[in-house]
């Protein structure tokens, strides 16, 4: 039985969780730590539950969601695993933080890449991969189907959607790959996204604005 914890990181306020069984073996989905105490945080949590981290996973590489992956790479060894689409998303990132103020600790590119569609185990939980672009060119989220909660980045949020306006986006395929793909699930499915609160798929086809 998967479980799921959240942090809350970088002057972004991103959502990075830890995906973790009985086994021990979890998963780091999306790091986003910035600072020292925000590092402390995550660590404490795997040291204190005698957790083993065996996956590094991001939803997609916008500069909030990997500002972690290389202190994850150096505290556990671990290369980050992501659609190819989004390498160059990842690759870009040293020429706009400056611009922006961040401080950015260079990435590890992956060995492994993740396909569209297909599964990934944590521990004796399943992960099953929603490809889900518009917010970023190859976003996916991960889908806990015993469980069924969905980390979903920055897809679907409560009550919004994610940005539109940045390169490689596109409104129109966010929207039909939420109505189509997300929407799919149960209604009772709990969303933890990549910002602000969770919610659930039920909820936002009743309330979010941006969808019908």
């Amino acid at each position: 039985m998967l479980q799921l914890q959240a942090f809350t990181n970088n002057p972004y306020q991103e959502n990075t969780y830890i995906v973790y069984d009985s086994t021990g073996d979890c998963a780091i989905i999306d790091p986003g730590m910035y600072t020292a105490s925000e590092q402390n945080a995550v660590t404490g949590f795997i040291k204190a539950n005698k957790l083993k981290p065996v996956l590094l996973l991001n939803t997609h590489c916008h500069i909030d969601h990997v500002l972690g992956n290389l202190f994850v790479f150096e505290q556990y060894g671990l290369k980050p695993q992501f659609h190819k689409g989004e390498l160059d998303v990842l690759t870009m990132i040293p020429s706009y933080a400056p611009q922006m103020g961040m401080r950015y600790e260079v990435s590890p590119l992956p060995d492994t890449f993740l396909p569209e569609t297909g599964s990934i185990k944590v521990g004796s939980g399943t992960l099953e991969l929603i490809f889900a672009p518009g917010h970023s060119p190859a976003h996916l989220c991960f889908y806990a189907p015993e469980e069924n909660f969905l980390v979903g980045g920055d897809v679907l949020f409560r009550n919004s959607i994610g940005r539109t306006d940045l390169p490689g986006a596109n409104y129109q395929l966010l929207i039909d790959n939420i109505e189509q793909k997300l929407f799919a699930l149960p209604d009772n499915c709990v969303v933890y996204p990549g910002h602000g609160p969770e919610t659930t798929i039920g909820y936002e086809k009743l309330h979010n604005p941006f969808l019908t």
